[in-house]
């Protein structure tokens, strides 16, 4: 198994230990990107795309701009030039509140549904192909570490 001092052809050891565990975190990361770029290829599809379908299906009456916005894994600082894009693809709909103008509701149209149906497969095999060796116990203490990380890194 490939050490990160390794994998980045360090010359000296790591200094911090929380340094190594930061690298190792944004390496897996990047490469977690690299594959799913892979799999979305085909589809023209990009990781912010396919990240707005998928909660836009998680909520069928729509969301807020806003709201997807704050679901986003990686947060996109210009999410309506990306909703832009996407309706003029016909992957979902945008609407204006008739009660108040500044808020616009986006919903996933049948030709996004479509493409999330085509992808559940892939992304199923893809994400047993990179982690099922890991056992579901292992898996928990991961997720159970990762929300640990994330909390305190809210201050």
């Amino acid at each position: 198994m490939a050490r990160l001092a390794d994998e980045l052809k360090m010359n000296r050891p790591f200094s911090l230990v929380e340094e190594e565990a930061a690298l190792s975190i944004l390496r897996t990361a990047d490469v977690f990107q690299q594959r799913m770029t892979e799999v979305l290829k085909p589809f023209d599809l990009t990781a912010a795309q396919y990240n707005v379908l998928r909660i836009l299906r998680g909520s069928p009456d729509g969301l807020p701009c806003g709201h997807i916005a704050e679901r986003m894994i990686s947060r996109d600082p210009d999410i309506t030039r990306l909703l832009d894009r996407m309706e003029a693809r016909g992957w979902i709909s945008r609407e204006r509140s008739s009660t108040d103008r500044r808020v616009v509701t986006a919903r996933v149209l049948p030709a996004g549904l479509n493409i999330l149906e085509q992808l559940d497969p892939l992304i199923a095999r893809h994400l047993r192909r990179y982690l099922e060796a890991l056992g579901e116990k292992k898996l928990r203490q991961l997720i159970d570490l990762m929300e640990l990380v994330r909390e305190t890194t809210k201050n």
